[in-house]
């Protein structure tokens, strides 16, 4: 599942503007996939193939979409199985093509700040492994070095620089694929989510994110006429993030139990005051798709504030890796070097 192929967001987003507006002008099914089949390229054609072929046959998008697997999300198989019944594809499209297009939104703002930062990480890794390398090269050159080694890490030439790039990018690795695990939502990945959810400012710009996407997901899924307990399981998976998916169970058993949506949320315990208040009021008026098309609007406009926030807290921890780094090379070499003199020194 983790390396299964997925189609991106940017692709996502484009395919379904295209779709929302041929679907809008009218044109024939099979000739709109067969089209998007042929400008595709890569993973993403192979998947249009195959719907274009099913739609072909005969059978449904919703049945197309089955031969896919995971490649799409799970949202936007639900919203075009909804739309395909409703007659509101064009519709679903468009929103489904809005929601990727802020999220690709927010993703340059975050990338745009982090980048500095990150090459800088970059450049003081490449420094450490230098020294590592020049260090064997001074050992080969000056057999009285003895075990002079000022980084302290018992590496040094060629051997050295190999296992400490090894390190490097086996960390690396780790912290990509525990990223797009969480992406996924994998299972494994909860317990991390909890406890990044309990970091100071972090926490709260993940969740005000989270609330924005389930907002988004609650007024979609309602207005197109999907059963409830359906609409609230898929906008609940939506969020992507341990703190809400863990209550789908709960929240769905107290709708089961014939309680409020309110009062369903409100016993799950996790949802703010705000959130709540929107739910109560949308509910009893009748217009909870509205309520949260606004509550979406209010928290797409914290989710900004949110990914600047989550933007300073990690180029703060990529200064503060690159500050340690610095630091105890400082520490460790002018140690050494005293260490070294004072060898020198002694008859």
């Amino acid at each position: 599942m983790l390396f299964s192929p997925r189609i991106s967001t940017r692709d996502l987003a484009y395919l379904c503007r295209r779709l929302a507006i041929s679907v809008d002008a009218g044109i024939d099914a099979r000739t709109m996939w067969a089209k998007e089949a042929q400008r595709a390229i890569g993973p993403l054609q192979s998947r249009l193939v195959i719907i274009s072929r099913s739609i072909n046959q005969g059978e449904s998008l919703r049945e197309a979409l089955t031969g896919t697997g995971e490649f799409f999300p799970v949202l936007f198989r639900e919203m075009v199985e909804v739309g395909e019944q409703t007659g509101k594809l064009d519709a679903i499209f468009a929103q489904l093509a809005d929601h990727c297009q802020e999220r690709l939104k927010l993703r340059r703002q975050f990338l745009a700040v982090i980048t500095w930062p990150l090459i800088e990480l970059t450049a003081a890794i490449g420094a450490i492994g230098f020294l590592i390398w020049i260090m064997g090269v001074i050992r080969g050159m000056n057999q009285n070095q003895g075990d002079f080694d000022p980084l302290g890490l018992g590496l040094y030439g060629n051997r050295g620089l190999a296992i400490y790039l090894a390190f490097v990018f086996t960390v690396a690795a780790l912290v990509w694929l525990t990223i797009q695990a969480i992406g996924r939502g994998l299972a494994w990945t909860r317990p991390i989510q909890r406890a990044v959810m309990k970091i100071p400012m972090l926490g709260k710009a993940l969740e005000t994110l989270a609330l924005a996407r389930l907002a988004w997901s609650l007024s979609i899924t309602v207005q197109s006429g999907m059963e409830i307990r359906r609409a609230l399981k898929l906008s609940l998976a939506s969020t992507n993030n341990a703190k809400y998916t863990d209550k789908i169970e709960t929240i769905d058993k107290e709708i089961e139990q014939g309680n409020s949506i309110f009062e369903a949320f409100f016993q799950a315990g996790c949802f703010p005051a705000d959130f709540l208040d929107a739910l109560a009021v949308g509910e009893q008026s009748g217009k909870l798709e509205e309520s949260m098309a606004g509550l979406f609007r209010q928290y797409n406009e914290q989710a900004q504030f949110a990914m600047k926030t989550l933007n300073t807290v990690a180029a703060f921890l990529v200064w503060m890796i690159i500050a340690a780094i610095i630091i105890a090379m400082i520490f460790r070499l002018a140690f050494s070097y005293f260490g070294f003199l004072n060898n020198l020194s002694k008859p």
